[in-house]
């Protein structure tokens, strides 16, 4: 039920860095280790209303109605666009922080899940990506697009994890450098504002 393909082509895609891999190595470099893992946790929740919407058909209706993808396209753009100012405009240190509150956790998460949830590119991707690991004559197809989802979150949680304690092994040295973290601040607002334009302009 679960080829070779697809986890070869899940890996390589979930390893592509986007919104999520730019926010997780970001938290890592800036709150620690855990606080990445939290930001991990909360981009590949982000992934699920998108799967979610793909398995029960909905994602047929965005893709139909130019207006609903529009609406959820431009919520995005404006949320990245936000994501990018308030990095931009952080002029404090990177301060370490290996024990994180309940409520930073939960703002880690939710920041996380906004930013994946209001980019309606993920929908029509596992639209298409999906049910080509579904045999025809599937005798269960919604089983078998379930199991593919649970596994392609999974992949992405342990992805977005080790990119976040990547990140967190080089922390010290960015830390010990107020270049490194001016540099490092204005890298990830451009890559935010780049990824906000190019969700702007993406058609369906």
């Amino acid at each position: 039920m679960l080829s070779l393909e697809f986890f070869i082509t899940s890996f390589i895609v979930v390893l592509i860095p986007g919104t999520g891999v730019i926010y997780t190595v970001s938290t890592g470099l800036v709150q620690g280790r855990k606080a990445s893992v939290f930001a991990a946790l909360g981009c590949t929740l982000g992934i699920l209303p998108h799967l979610l919407a793909t398995v029960l058909g909905l994602a047929a209706v965005m893709h139909t109605s130019a207006l609903a993808f529009q609406a959820l396209k431009y919520a995005g753009v404006a949320y990245l666009f936000y994501v990018a100012y308030a990095t931009w405009r952080d002029q404090s240190a990177f301060a370490i922080d290996e024990t994180p509150s309940t409520s930073t956790a939960a703002v880690l998460v939710g920041k996380a899940f906004l930013l994946n949830i209001l980019n309606p590119k993920l929908t029509i991707f596992f639209l298409a990506f999906l049910p080509q690991f579904v045999p025809a004559g599937t005798a269960q197809p919604l089983f078998q697009l379930l199991l593919l989802s649970a596994v392609f979150m999974a992949m992405t949680f342990a992805v977005f994890v080790a990119y976040g304690l990547l990140a967190h092994a080089f922390r010290q040295a960015v830390i010990e450098s107020s270049r490194v973290q001016n540099w490092l601040r204005r890298g990830f607002a451009a890559s935010f504002a780049g990824l906000g334009v190019n969700l702007a302009l993406t058609d369906k």
